[in-house]
């Protein structure tokens, strides 16, 4: 349910809701990043959040693999800067001049988040996955950001 959540928010609306703008008039440099801010940092990043905070153990325990009670306060911590992140990508749909800081914000998470997956000891197929999408959602972010900008 997790991973499915996750590519559906950060991938599959993202890009369905573009294409819609687009073929609609807007213009492709705006429908790209806003709706990737929206939706991938957006959406995505407040729902985890709010995952994070409200069941620290699950992530803890199911994503970490980590068993210790303690490692929860650390789940908190993440969850409060996704929150954070989720919150200026869903306030980007209102505010426009909020898109660029959402997705050059969520395309360095992503980044981050796929070279975390580079370095795993474990390179699992899941997590290769993870990896490879997670690069795509921060190559679009970037491009849609910069994009953008270079248009104003």
């Amino acid at each position: 349910m997790h991973s499915t959540l996750s590519v559906v928010t950060a991938i599959v609306l993202p890009a369905a809701f573009t294409l819609a703008a687009a073929l609609n008039g807007a213009p492709l440099d705006e429908a790209l990043a806003g709706w990737f801010a929206f939706w991938a940092v957006g959406a995505r990043l407040a729902a985890t959040g709010l995952n994070d905070l409200l069941r620290p153990r699950y992530t803890t325990e199911t994503i970490f693999r980590v068993t210790d009670r303690k490692a929860r306060g650390l789940t908190r911590e993440i969850g409060f800067r996704n929150l954070a992140l989720g919150t200026i990508g869903l306030g980007s749909l209102a505010f426009p001049g909020w898109v660029t800081p959402a997705a050059i914000g969520g395309a360095v998470l992503y980044a981050l988040a796929a070279a975390a997956h580079a370095m795993a000891r474990q390179r699992t197929p899941a997590r290769m996955i993870a990896m490879g999408a997670e690069l795509a959602v921060a190559g679009v972010l970037v491009v849609g950001a910069v994009w953008m900008q270079m248009e104003a």
